[in-house]
């Protein structure tokens, strides 16, 4: 007995050969597993087309000698990446880089006692998370000399590590940076990081040097040309809203700022990164943006192997 609803009919349907059909994967983009370069293994597909575009055009802006920013999350630390931004520092590569304060902390950390991060369940226990005494006291000093020598947040630091030969110099982006002339710009948000718990800590000083630091940040960001590189890596609120209003700010002062190429690696895709780095800037004046979600400590290292590569074609 038939069912009781209709049903349409396929015997009428309309075909064409496949030969006429318009085709997204053709056998000649899958993965060459054989080729040398880890590049060229990848298949012409999806992410791995944009990973192989951006890494082009990454490259392409070392080679020029354009601008390229990295505004670099705490996570890129404690994840031991710190590596991969030292090494385009002391190459020349980066034109400046962007710090939240917990970035700062963990690099400053490295730097002077080559261990940071704790565990912040154990120690908010017993009210005893972040409360050391020698990472509020340098970065007091810090402030003092940032005070003294008009000086952002960035630089103090990167000159209060040099004073005091910090034994893991080598390990610290701060360091690099101040030993390379490469601006260092602290975005730092009052009571977002634990030396905001202590009494040596003044906040006006504090402010004060910030506030520098975006003054420094936005003249980086208002060199950007065609072809400039803005890198957001592991920061899902302050920096993306820091590069917001630095490129408003530069835009508003007769900058263009066009044709940025904004690429942004996060562990999972979040509102700020996604629109106030890769989609708005590239939208309004050109260029392009790019989104890669992973882990950083294989991610970035990736990254510079890949651009390693690009680099050495030429």
């Amino acid at each position: 007995m038939p069912g009781r609803y209709p049903r349409i009919s396929r015997k009428k349907v309309r075909t064409k050969s496949i030969t006429e059909r318009t085709h997204k994967v053709r056998v000649e983009d899958f993965a060459d597993l054989g080729a040398a370069a880890f590049l060229d293994c990848l298949p012409d597909q999806l992410k791995a087309s944009d990973w192989k575009a951006f890494c082009a055009s990454l490259a392409s802006a070392f080679r020029q000698g354009l601008p390229v920013i990295a505004m670099v999350g705490a996570h890129v630390v404690k994840a031991g990446c710190s590596p991969v931004i030292i090494d385009w520092v002391r190459k020349g590569a980066l034109s400046s880089v962007a710090f939240n304060g917990a970035t700062a902390i963990h690099d400053a950390e490295i730097a002077m006692w080559g261990a940071t991060s704790e565990d912040v369940e154990q120690g908010l226990a017993d009210g005893s998370f972040g409360m050391v005494e020698e990472t509020p006291g340098l970065f007091a000093a810090a402030l003092s000399r940032a005070e003294e020598n008009d000086l952002g947040l960035g630089e103090a630091l990167g000159k209060v590590l040099a004073e005091r030969k910090a034994p893991n110099a080598g390990s610290s982006i701060l360091c690099a940076c101040y030993e390379k002339g490469v601006p260092l710009s602290v975005h730092v948000a009052i009571g977002t990081d634990t030396i905001h718990q202590h009494p040596a800590l003044n906040g006006a000083k504090l402010g004060a040097a910030a506030m520098i630091d975006f003054e420094i940040f936005t003249a980086a960001v208002a060199k950007i040309i065609p072809g400039s590189v803005v890198l957001n890596l592991g920061s899902a609120v302050i920096l993306p809203e820091v590069f917001l209003k630095a490129l408003t700010l530069a835009r508003n002062l007769g900058h263009s700022c066009n044709g940025i190429i904004a690429a942004d690696f996060s562990m999972i895709q979040q509102y700020r990164p996604t629109v106030n780095v890769v989609g708005r800037p590239t939208r309004t004046g050109g260029g392009k943006g790019y989104t890669f979600t992973g882990h950083h400590e294989i991610l970035l290292p990736l990254l510079h192997r890949c651009v390693g590569e690009e680099l050495s074609k030429n």
